[in-house]
């Protein structure tokens, strides 16, 4: 963006060139038609006008050279006697015959700047041709020269009309020769020529048109393919761009892998420097741990409870620094309904002796866009949670709720929890039982693996009589 004189950004032009051509968040593909029409649509009407046009003058150019014609035969006809103007006879039948559409007079200026006939052929039937009121001052200014000009006949038809003021032998004064023909042939032809110009160039028109879209289409194809393959990378269906490309496009799809390459290279690095840290802080820590457990009194008693409560909080967020970290990975893809048949599994052995029966569903082809491991913690804590609360029954669906999300429900026939409870219940170490073992951490970190995937969970009352959680992720075509 550039900026004006008083330090304004330069904008109308943009605004302008946007305005014409499209923001840059419309279709490429309708710009580069919309342009290419335009440009088609001015040049066809260009070159009808200029066909047409030209067709007409040059209709009108034959029917001068034919008045013109009739003037020289006239002229040559007319001699200046004492008695007058006299017009010898003009052997031409269509002068000749009343009203044929051929006409000629010889005329003289009058007082007012008028014309006064002198002689008219016999097809005028003594009816005079028109004049219009400038035509003696312009023929003054064009002597000798031939002036053309649209009239009416005596019988209301289209004349074309050409006059020219000369000087007669034996006469003082100028003459005026005057010759009209009709021209609603030459009109008929010049229409008739102008609509199958139009229709032709419509025509011809249609076909450019249908012809740019099909290239803008052809030409874009490859743009389209790298599109989708870009959206199957986000999606889980791919892990990078495979096929080839023309060289104008090739260069960017190298880009792209290239971030991804980056990308991959940044999450791991994340991921080692996590474990690095992991190991760094458990050891001592779970030294702190052995040596307070040989030991008794309240000192020691204390160093191994808040050291219990260190260990929870580094393996916390750890976790969320993983998760954060495997989040930023496209191309990951992990099915819901096998994670879902081993939760199942493995809680209803867990929690045989209260008889919890795990009834799940999934669509087989829905998949979590993101790592196996995050969705089984996620999965994991809320069905161990249901399990724990209910008295026999546990019930998953999950299910694509469209615009790349999905929702899973995790409900139990258990005792609920308050409207006012639920929003703290989702804390960091909150726990709604002190009675019941665990630290508190569980539901949170499935809040925090869920915000880091940009998805969000909602507690809410369940039919079966207990709780109802409503888990919202990101899911991946298949």
């Amino acid at each position: 963006m550039t900026e004006a004189a008083g330090g304004e950004p330069a904008l109308a032009e943009d605004r302008s060139w946007g305005r014409w051509f499209g923001r840059p968040g419309r279709s490429l593909t309708r710009r580069l038609i919309w342009l290419a029409s335009a440009w088609i649509v001015l040049a066809l009407v260009l070159t009808g006008w200029a066909l047409t046009s030209q067709y007409q003058e040059s209709a009108l150019r034959r029917l001068g050279n034919v008045l013109s014609a009739t003037i020289d035969e006239v002229v040559v006809a007319t001699n200046a006697g004492p008695d007058g103007i006299v017009v010898a006879e003009i052997k031409d039948a269509a002068t000749l015959r009343p009203l044929s559409g051929e006409y000629w007079a010889v005329a003289e200026r009058a007082p007012g700047g008028r014309l006064r006939v002198l002689a008219r052929s016999p097809s005028l039937a003594g009816s005079d041709l028109t004049v219009p009121g400038e035509l003696p001052a312009r023929l003054d200014a064009a002597f000798g020269q031939i002036i053309s000009y649209n009239a009416t006949g005596p019988r209301g038809e289209p004349l074309r009309v050409a006059a020219s003021m000369k000087q007669l032998p034996g006469r003082t004064e100028p003459v005026v020769f005057m010759a009209g023909i009709d021209r609603a042939n030459i009109d008929a032809d010049t229409r008739q020529f102008a609509t199958f110009t139009w229709i032709a160039l419509l025509i011809l028109g249609l076909g450019l048109v249908i012809a740019v879209f099909l290239q803008v289409q052809i030409g874009l194809r490859p743009l389209f393919s790298l599109r989708n393959e870009i959206s199957d990378v986000r999606k889980g269906k791919a892990a990078r761009i495979a096929r080839s490309y023309p060289l104008e496009i090739q260069p960017l799809a190298e880009q792209v892998n290239r971030l991804l390459d980056q990308n991959q290279e940044t999450v791991e690095r994340q991921r080692t420097h996590v474990g690095n840290l992991a190991h760094a802080l458990k050891t001592p820590l779970s030294v702190m741990l052995a040596e307070a457990g040989s030991q008794k009194g309240a000192l020691p008693d204390m160093v191994r409870r808040q050291t219990e409560v260190m260990k929870a909080q580094v393996d916390h967020h750890l976790r969320r620094a993983r998760a954060a970290a495997r989040a930023q990975l496209l191309g990951d893809r992990t099915p819901i309904a096998e994670v879902l048949d081993e939760l199942a599994v493995m809680l209803e052995r867990v929690f045989e002796e209260k008889g919890v029966e795990i009834d799940w569903r999934a669509p087989d082809e829905l998949g979590f866009r993101g790592e196996r491991q995050d969705l089984q913690e996620i999965l994991g804590n809320l069905m161990e949670n249901a399990c724990k609360w209910a008295k026999r029954r546990v019930r998953v669906t999950a299910g694509a709720t469209g615009l790349g999300q999905m929702v899973v429900v995790v409900e139990d026939d258990g005792p609920g929890l308050p409207a006012g409870q639920r929003e703290a219940a989702l804390e960091r170490g909150a726990r709604m039982d002190e009675t019941t073992p665990g630290s508190g951490l569980g539901l949170s970190i499935v809040v925090e693996l869920t915000r880091a995937y940009g998805g969000r969970i909602t507690l809410a009352d369940s039919d079966l009589g207990g709780l109802k959680v409503l888990l919202e992720l990101p899911t991946a075509e298949a």
